[in-house]
Order: structure tokens, then sequence, then C-alpha cells
């Protein structure tokens, strides 16, 4: 057994040591120019196109990510030149890591070398992440602009046909910023990416193709809630996502928050009373922009005003600090004042004035609320 192993797996190793030697008579960053020469996808041009794309949007990342701008542009460069190399031409799956060890051969930094396997990371479910902070900036950089690319040339995933990848990309980006708490606006990446590809390409406006990547994501991310054991519902899923959140690291933070929320007795009360403001205020719109308190005729009305009104510092000084669980706290006490309303007030008064000051006072109770999440969409 072991004779016949060695049959097979030495002339492996010595076509090995053939290839690693050919190869090193050139530098990794030699082979830059000939990536140009490689397509990468036909209306998206070469593998050297897209390197450029990839540094500019890592070099944008590192100052966020706290990694060296100067090792990040280093590692962008290089990341794909393996696969000019004849090892990873025989060993395909090899690209990034022989990537790591010629760049190391050639003198580069430890981050740079280890950058340029990591770019790849996570492969799939379960892998590890990039541990190097310019691994992160340029993973990052490269999944969201293959991401923005396919969904430019209108060949977006469809049903189970994902022949780029995309959906792992996807998912690759959103384990980076949830597990590595890394607060980035992830709105604003997918339009830098979408906005650097071809104008040749882009089968609709940027801002299209923009919003139409970033509904991916959250997608990509209301399915990893709901497959990885999250008490998070799809309806809770959908309230966060409605009080637009600056970024993936944010959505969970409210979404946490929530979750704390629904579990105190006041908030099926408060839920099914943002239900009814939002039936309301859609057939009824609010007529004033600000509530009189002179107009305030019912005591009902009048002491939700002020109830609200003395919360709102302390709420506004929560959401300032992104604690949401705090700001709906301190929402959860008006509970009393908001069930009297709806019993002793009616909203709809003949009166145009009191009709408009009441609207008014539901849509500022609404939007405080909704700083946080939209409760009105939670069932019940």
């Amino acid at each position: 057994m072991r004779a016949g192993n060695e049959r097979v797996v030495r002339p492996r190793l010595a076509d090995a040591a053939f290839f690693w030697a050919q190869d090193r008579r050139h530098t990794l960053a030699s082979r830059r120019p000939a990536l140009d020469a490689v397509t990468f996808q036909a209306k998206l041009g070469s593998i050297g196109a897209k390197v450029q794309r990839v540094l500019h949007l890592a070099r944008s990342l590192a100052a966020p990510l706290g990694a060296d701008p100067a090792l990040v542009d280093a590692a962008a460069l290089s990341c794909k030149c393996d696969l000019l190399t004849a090892m990873v031409g025989e060993f395909p799956e090899l690209q990034g890591l022989m990537g790591r060890y010629y760049a190391l051969a050639d003198g580069e930094p430890a981050e740079v070398a280890e950058a340029i396997r990591e770019h790849y990371l996570p492969r799939g479910a379960g892998d590890a992440l990039p541990r190097t902070r310019s691994g992160l900036a340029v993973a990052i950089a490269d999944k969201l602009d293959t991401l923005a690319g396919i969904f430019a040339i209108g060949q977006k995933p469809t049903g189970t046909r994902d022949p780029f990848g995309l959906r792992r990309a996807a998912i690759g980006v959103l384990r980076m910023m949830l597990e590595e708490h890394l607060e980035l606006d992830l709105a604003a990446l997918c339009q830098q990416a979408v906005a650097a590809q071809p104008a040749s390409a882009l089968s609709a406006p940027v801002e299209t193709v923009s919003a139409e990547l970033l509904g991916y994501m959250m997608e990509r991310l209301r399915s990893q809630y709901l497959e990885n054991g999250s008490a998070l519902t799809t309806e809770m899923f959908d309230a966060v996502l409605a009080s637009n959140p600056a970024s993936v690291l944010d959505f969970d933070t409210r979404a946490r928050a929530l979750q704390r929320f629904l579990a105190r007795p006041e908030a099926a009360s408060l839920a099914a009373a943002n239900k009814r403001i939002a039936n309301i205020l859609r057939k009824s719109p609010a007529e004033a922009t600000a509530v009189d308190a002179a107009r305030l005729a019912a005591p009902a009305e009048a002491q939700l005003h002020a109830s609200l009104e003395a919360l709102r510092p302390g709420v506004e000084s929560a959401l300032a600090q992104r604690d949401y669980a705090r700001a709906l706290d301190e929402l959860a006490t008006l509970r009393p004042a908001v069930d009297a309303f709806f019993d002793q007030v009616l909203v709809n008064d003949p009166d145009a004035g009191l009709r408009a000051n009441r609207l008014a006072l539901l849509a500022a109770l609404r939007a405080l609320f909704g700083r946080v999440a939209d409760l009105s969409r939670l069932p019940g």
C-alpha cells in the first residue's frame, strides 16, 4: 500500500516542486499587467479591471476598518496574481494559498501575504473569516464587486441557479460585518460598487441596480436569521428593516432590542396601538406638521402629549447612543396614556382643527417608535 501511494504521490510532488521553481522566476507583483489579458466576464472586462475596482473599494474601507492603507493597496493589487502561476493552473484549489506563499517568498509584509489568502474567505458556510484588517477590506471589496458586476449585467440568481456563487458571496460579506462588528454602510457600499462597473455593462441606472443589490443582501440576511435558530420572526425582521438601519450591525442591535421589548407585558398593547395608528394615518394622513398644545381639548390627549414630550429627551439620548433597548423601555411607559387616548378620544372629530391636531399627535407618537422599529408590522 505504501509503495502504491508513493507511486501516485511522488510524481505530483515532483510536479509541484517544478512549478514552484518555475513560478519563482517572476515575482507575484510582476504578473499584474498580464491580468489585463484574462477575461473576468465578457461584459465586465478583464481580471485586471476587476482588481482595479477592488483596489478602490478596499481603499475606501481601510479607514473604517482600522487597516493600514498601504498594506490594503498591496494586498488588493496582488490578490489575483497567483491565478497566472503554473502551480495554480495545475492545482486551482490552491488559489490564494499559493499567493500567500509567493508573496512571502518575494519579501512582502506578512499581513499582505495573509490578506491575499484571506480575501477568498469565507469559502462556505461555517468557514473561517479573515483575521487581518487588510484581509477583511479586500475580501469585502472583492465579493461586493462580484455581486455588483453580476447584478449590473442583469444576471442575478434565480431559483437554484447561481453560477457565480452570489449567495455565498453575499452571506460572506454579511458574516464579516456581523461577526467582526464592522460598522459599515452597506447601502453606500452597494452604490459605490455598482457605480464602479463599466457603464456599458449596466442594464439599468446605478440607483436601480444598487437598490436591487441591497434588497438581495437584506433577503440573505433575513435567511441567515431565520435559518440559524434566531428568535427573530419575518415580521420582526420587516419591522426593523422599515426603520432604515444605518448598517448591518445597527440592524442586529435593533433586532435584539426589539426581541427584548416584545417580552414586556406592554409590548402587545403598544404593537396593536401602532398598527391602529398606521391604519388611521393611512386613511387620513396627518394634516398638521406639529402638535398645537393649546388645541388639546380632551384630558387624555393632553396627557399623552405631555407624557410623550417628557420622554422625548431620554429617548432621543438613547437613540443617539444606539441604546435601542433603553429607548424602547422608555417608550413602554406610554402604554397607560396610549390606552386612555384610544378609549376616550375621537380621532376623526368633526372639528377639522381638533382632527388635524390629533392626527399630528399620533404621527409624532408613531415616528418616535419608528426610530427603532415599525411596530405596526408586527402581528396582533
